[in-house]
């Protein structure tokens, strides 16, 4: 397997996985969720195979992820982690204020995190979030401890569903009541 070198492709596999249980999810009719393209401009291109080889972000992204679940509109970025400890220098302001704004609209926000060495999901709600970014943001720490997480919202191992985060939203909504 090749290793890659770009930032920009870290987590792909794991959003790949994302990307195939929402097709799942979508068949069995049960959430339709699409992935977010980043926008970009490309600027040069290899006329050969006609693939873009430089372009530039033409905005800040918000999420990986959007859609609605039963009714239920729903956001969500995807993040990896190769430790039991979270750095959240790779979630930016102008994502949180998107997510906060979601959830002021009655919608439902959340970070699955696949904590990579552990070989787990985890399904983190804004609710829950936003302690460690108001610490981060008050001069505290600039990470959580896997530790630091109400460990019930770790999503659970389910024969053919790669990333199962669906009963982490029903868990998520129940406790918002």
């Amino acid at each position: 397997m090749p290793t890659w070198k770009s930032r920009g492709l870290r987590g792909s596999l794991f959003e790949e996985e994302i990307n195939r249980t929402n097709e799942q999810y979508k068949e069995q009719n049960l959430c339709l969720i699409q992935k977010i393209p980043t926008p970009i401009t490309p600027i040069a291109m290899d006329q050969e195979t006609r693939h873009i080889t430089l372009a530039y972000f033409d905005q800040k992204s918000t999420v990986d992820y959007i859609g609605v679940v039963q009714g239920y509109p729903v956001c969500f970025d995807a993040k990896e982690s190769k430790t039991s400890t979270f750095s959240m220098q790779n979630i930016h302001p102008h994502q949180v204020d998107f997510m906060e704004r979601f959830e002021r609209q009655d919608g439902i926000a959340f970070f699955l995190i696949y904590f990579t060495g552990m070989d787990l999901y985890y399904y983190l709600p804004m609710r829950l979030f936003m302690p460690f970014w108001e610490r981060m943001q008050e001069g505290g720490r600039k990470s959580f401890r896997f530790d630091e997480l109400d460990q019930t919202y770790i999503l659970p191992k389910k024969p053919g569903v790669l990333v199962p985060y669906l009963e982490m939203i029903n868990k998520d909504i129940s406790e918002r009541d």
